[in-house]
């Protein structure tokens, strides 16, 4: 294979620029050329291709946020689309394609290879962490510590006041950096969509730590159990809880990766790369147990996530006392 491409899809994640780096610093030892496709399938269709070089991968690698760009496209989703982004790759000659994304990008991966022969190799990069087959996403891992740090400056100013703070992060259909960032950063309550916590006991558990004198709790709730706002409303409705929201949303998902995330997506992009080296296609890579693995990308999307309940009820115990 002498020349491969390199896309970025979905929403923009923390590590997607030390993944490119190591498309393209693989590929170019295997003798490789890379090219990168700019704004995702969209960029595809409309091919906005060009080489990657090693300035453009060594000055941002540390960076948060994608160099080449990112986008979602509804053209792709039609085989007219579809079509045209096949016909993109055949005339830049690229005989492989790394797309870096989520759920969704990974069905278009798919597709692109079982339905048009592409040789397409996925990784996946989301801040949610919600794709079954893998422990970890490349972003995961950084939003979480971004979402931890800013528990504690919330933290400090709900005591001063002898308040609750209630935090929304990000999460949708998984729970899992509302989860890990209120495990690290010691919250009182975590609401998430897979433990469904009715607001009328979530609220009489809040009442119960102000009468035994704690004053101030941190509340992380996942934007799939709820608006921090909505919540807030019902317990001042309900109780004598003094009580703000505050709604993170892109300060998780921006700054730069940390070193758990670069070091993963080094690994995948890697891995990637080697596979299509190998004329393997059709894959999603992925790290399992710590070991990198692959499996068929159709196989990844039908994974569902799991949840950890052994984790959510470690919490429940510690924030009892």
């Amino acid at each position: 294979m002498k020349r491969i491409g390199v896309l970025t899809s979905g929403g923009d994640t923390p590590g997607m620029n030390a993944c490119i780096r190591s498309v393209f610093k693989t590929g170019t030892d295997l003798g490789m050329q890379v090219m990168g496709v700019y704004h995702g399938y969209k960029g595809l269709i409309e091919g906005r291709v060009d080489y990657i070089t090693h300035d453009m991968v060594e000055n941002k690698m540390h960076k948060g946020g994608t160099v080449l760009r990112t986008a979602r496209s509804s053209a792709f989703l039609t085989e007219e689309g579809m079509q045209k982004a096949v016909s993109v790759l055949n005339a830049y000659d690229i005989e492989g394609l790394v797309v870096i994304g989520g759920d969704g990008s990974f069905r278009g991966a798919a597709q692109l290879s079982e339905k048009y022969g592409v040789n397409v190799i996925g990784i996946p990069g989301t801040i949610d962490n919600d794709m079954g087959y893998t422990d970890f996403t490349i972003g995961f891992d950084t939003a979480i510590n971004n979402v931890m740090n800013e528990i504690y400056k919330i933290r400090d100013t709900m005591r001063a006041h002898d308040r609750v703070g209630v935090i929304e992060v990000m999460g949708r259909l998984c729970g899992d950096i509302a989860l890990w960032a209120g495990v690290g950063g010691a919250a009182d309550l975590i609401l998430v969509p897979e433990r469904p916590m009715p607001w009328d006991e979530a609220t009489n558990i809040l009442v119960a730590n102000k009468l035994r004198g704690k004053l101030t709790s941190i509340v992380l709730i996942a934007e799939g159990a709820g608006s921090a706002e909505d919540f807030c409303e019902y317990v001042r409705a309900h109780s004598d809880v003094e009580i703000k929201a505050t709604v993170l949303g892109y300060i998780q998902r921006g700054g730069n990766p940390s070193a758990f995330d670069r070091v993963l997506a080094a690994k995948l992009g890697q891995r990637a790369v080697e596979l299509l080296a190998d004329g393997q296609s059709g894959f999603a890579v992925g790290i399992k147990h710590n070991d990198i693995i692959n499996v068929p990308l159709l196989d990844a999307v039908k994974v569902n996530d799991t949840f950890d309940d052994k984790l959510y009820d470690l919490n429940t115990i510690m924030a009892k006392f």
